[in-house]
């Protein structure tokens, strides 16, 4: 029994959800979002709640559950608050800065790297080692950065490279005499 799937997402005021069939629309301060729920789960949406349920007892079924429950609140959490990454540049002359719509960063190569920023997303640099990216879509902000750190991982030695704001890099000890 999926404990996350038992939960139903509360849609708050000021948010408008429309369920049709299988489709679920999502429209609030920050935007709109929609998703398509999958044939595995039954969807319902009463009194200002979500509840989704699985369609039988195959493990397929019971895995889908929580999954598309979370991407329902997702959705929700989406258009009232949004999400955000950070990410530290960690070793000398690495920076970062926002022109127009693209990221340039100075990671080391003998060329500065342009990365076009994608629509829905917002980055900022407060400073030139930070990097804040925003959106309402959570798998978008996600995928956006993963795609800047694939640049320069962080290296267990000096722990050089792009890294994220809450992730511990595990570090080696170097070669002995």
């Amino acid at each position: 029994m999926s404990r996350i799937g038992k939960k139903p997402v509360a849609v708050p005021q000021g948010v408008e959800a429309n369920l049709n069939g299988r489709d679920l629309t999502v429209k609030g301060p920050k935007g709109q979002l929609a998703m398509t729920f999958m044939e595995e789960v039954d969807v319902k949406f009463e009194d200002g709640q979500i509840t989704v349920m699985p369609i039988g007892e195959t493990k397929r079924a019971r895995s889908m559950w929580g999954m598309q429950r979370t991407l329902a609140q997702n959705l929700v959490t989406g258009v009232t608050e949004g999400f955000s990454k950070t990410l530290n540049l960690v070793g000398v002359g690495y920076r970062a800065s926002v022109q127009g719509k693209n990221l340039q960063l100075q990671l080391g190569y003998s060329h500065d790297v342009l990365y076009p920023i994608p629509e829905g997303i917002d980055i900022k640099c407060p400073d030139q080692t930070t990097i804040v990216i925003s959106g309402i879509d959570k798998q978008k902000v996600g995928q956006v950065a993963a795609e800047i750190r694939k640049w320069r991982k962080p290296e267990p030695y000096k722990g050089k490279g792009i890294k994220y704001a809450d992730e511990y890099i595990f570090r080696k000890e170097g070669k002995k005499k």
